[in-house]
């Protein structure tokens, strides 16, 4: 397939919000698994396919276009991506990126990719166990993997991390896991431009903190002398009030798109072109109380029916001269 100037690209991540695959049956109808799920069955799994399939739909209607990359969390396997890129809407094109990571819950990080424009080279995961109290065994917190996924794209390169970090919560007492899991992705990504100024990198994820938060402030400016070393266009969207997620009354932006310089540099085969967040009216809660806020799956363990408590976000990436074939 050749890539020409006219080419525009998104880019895409989203928190799913707890997709299982069908939990065992068990007798007692108040049984509620590790996964938090009360009464998860093969029914409301169908329904969930569903609705994912149909935020797809409504993001090829609204913007006109399919994502090139969908970096996805709380996904629990293989089993359940495989049955999202069998979906008709996908067309076949797409495949899949997944490692088990030891989080507590089971769930992971993914990414999907549209074979048809993108030759996976490498993937990986960096993982972070956490001691608790040092020197007694099995006293050690874990979490979810940061994949890292690089992709040839025509004659270009992209590297791509995925991340969920730990969540905020109970006085926010994972601060310091975030800051410990960005500071070291931070330097592998400041060895990597030290190499290559222009490498085109690109972290997506639910940071569980927002733009202007500390963490990831300190996560896209240099150590030395403050400088930006990573672009944050999702602080602009904050500052006008989009939201990706809510917690009680609060808006909150916990989903972003993080680029490397190069996409904003003028001679660049791959330009920064926008960022939203897709907060289409088909995603949103129609309820008195919580009218405009995502749909959710569950509330608790009441269960709602709905997309996620997350919506997508979006960045459009263009071409800016032909770059050859893939």
């Amino acid at each position: 397939m050749e890539l020409s100037s006219a080419v525009s690209e998104l880019i895409m991540f989203y928190n799913t919000e707890n997709f299982f695959s069908p939990q065992e049956e068990r007798y007692h109808r108040n049984y509620i698994p590790k996964s938090g799920l009360k009464n998860w069955n093969e029914e409301r799994y169908q329904n969930k396919i569903f609705k994912f399939s149909r935020t797809f739909e409504y993001i090829r209607e609204e913007i006109g276009q399919f994502p090139m990359l969908i970096g996805l969390a709380e996904v629990e396997n293989d089993k359940v991506l495989q049955h999202i890129t069998d979906q008709e809407i996908f067309e076949g094109k797409y495949d899949f990126v997944h490692y088990d990571s030891l989080d507590e819950r089971g769930v992971d990080t993914a990414l999907l990719y549209d074979k048809s424009k993108l030759v996976l080279l490498h993937s990986e995961v960096y993982s972070e166990i956490f001691d608790i109290e040092d020197g007694l065994p099995n006293t050690f917190d874990t979490t979810r993997d940061v994949l890292y996924c690089r992709f040839r794209y025509g004659v270009t390169e992209l590297n791509v991390y995925v991340l969920h970090l730990p969540s905020k919560r109970e006085k926010d007492v994972n601060a310091p896991k975030r800051k410990i899991i960005l500071d070291k992705l931070k330097k592998k990504i400041q060895d990597k431009l030290s190499q290559n100024p222009q490498e085109n990198i690109l972290v997506m994820g639910d940071f569980n903190e927002n733009p202007g938060d500390a963490n990831v402030q300190s996560f896209i400016h240099s150590g030395e002398g403050n400088e930006k070393i990573l672009v944050n266009s999702f602080e602009e969207l904050y500052n006008k009030k989009k939201y990706s997620t809510f917690h009680r009354s609060e808006g909150l932006l916990f989903d972003q798109i993080i680029l490397s310089p190069s996409f904003f540099n003028l001679e660049s085969d791959v330009k920064f072109i926008n960022a939203q967040v897709f907060n289409s009216e088909h995603l949103k809660e129609r309820s008195y109380r919580y009218r405009g806020r995502p749909f959710r799956t569950y509330v608790g363990t009441r269960y709602l029916g709905g997309y996620s408590d997350h919506f997508p976000v979006l960045v459009a990436l263009k071409l800016t001269k032909q770059i050859g074939n893939i």
